[in-house]
């Protein structure tokens, strides 16, 4: 019974969920000459260290940097696991970033060559590209139903009615054209995760059911004083709602 307990309480190092002191970072905060600005991208001083890290992140972009690896040497709380985040989020928002630190390696139950192939594998991406139904366009409207309860005394078996799934329609339009799609309870719910509303750009893959939100429409532009500094504005689709794309799915291991 203790071998069973000990088991049953080892834990494993994907499971770990710390708290992110660099999560305001969003990349360097470099300009187009990759001079590093005072205080931009939630990073603020390291000017020259910033700047070097620029020269890495074109490096990187070219192709010229593949199978080696950068060291960041330096005092503690100097801004080295700031620097690599903002190296992995300038590449990208799909960027895989993966830190670990060596307190977590000698208190976690397992061996530490286990706990570092489970930090590198966390940090491994793998781009697939393939041809799929895409249904693309802006949103016009976006209406739910509210599922009507069961009625009470109503005939039911033994573990009593439930509440039918949500149901809704979508409206969606390209410059040429427009159209009504029914929505099912998932799609409702992947549309909610996405934070979908009335002026946004989407695409749906047809086969899979994802959301990908693309920005918002420049029609729209004008509906609010004020946008987040984050906001992406794109033209309408134009032609066909349904089309064949090549789309590329990152997925991180």
């Amino acid at each position: 019974m203790a071998e069973l307990k000990r088991l049953s309480e080892s834990r494993d190092l994907t499971r770990i969920e710390r708290i992110g002191a660099h999560s305001h970072i969003r990349g360097l905060g470099l300009d187009n000459s990759l001079e590093a600005r005072a205080a931009s991208e939630g990073m603020v001083g390291q000017l020259p260290a910033r700047r070097a890290a620029g020269l890495i992140l074109e490096l990187i972009r070219q192709g010229k940097i593949a199978g080696r690896a950068v060291l960041l040497a330096g005092q503690p709380g100097t801004g080295k696991t700031a620097l690599a985040m903002g190296i992995a989020k300038s590449l990208g928002a799909e960027t895989p970033f993966a830190s670990v630190a060596a307190s977590e390696l000698f208190s976690l139950e397992l061996s530490k060559t286990e706990a570092l192939t489970q930090a590198f594998r966390r940090a491994i991406g793998v781009r697939i590209k393939e041809e799929a139904e895409i249904i693309e366009g802006e949103v016009v409207e976006i209406s739910i139903d509210r599922p009507l309860s069961a009625a009470a005394g109503s005939s039911a078996g033994p573990s009593g009615a439930t509440a039918p799934g949500k149901t809704g329609r979508l409206t969606l339009k390209t410059t040429d054209m427009e159209t009504v799609y029914e929505l099912g309870g998932k799609m409702i719910e992947a549309l909610g995760k996405e934070k979908v509303q009335s002026g946004d750009v989407i695409a749906l893959d047809k086969a899979s059911g994802k959301v990908t939100k693309l920005g918002r429409s420049i029609g729209r532009s004008r509906d609010y004083d004020a946008v987040g500094p984050h906001t992406k504005f794109v033209k309408c689709p134009e032609g066909e709602l349904q089309k064949r794309k090549e789309v590329v799915h990152c997925v991180i291991t």
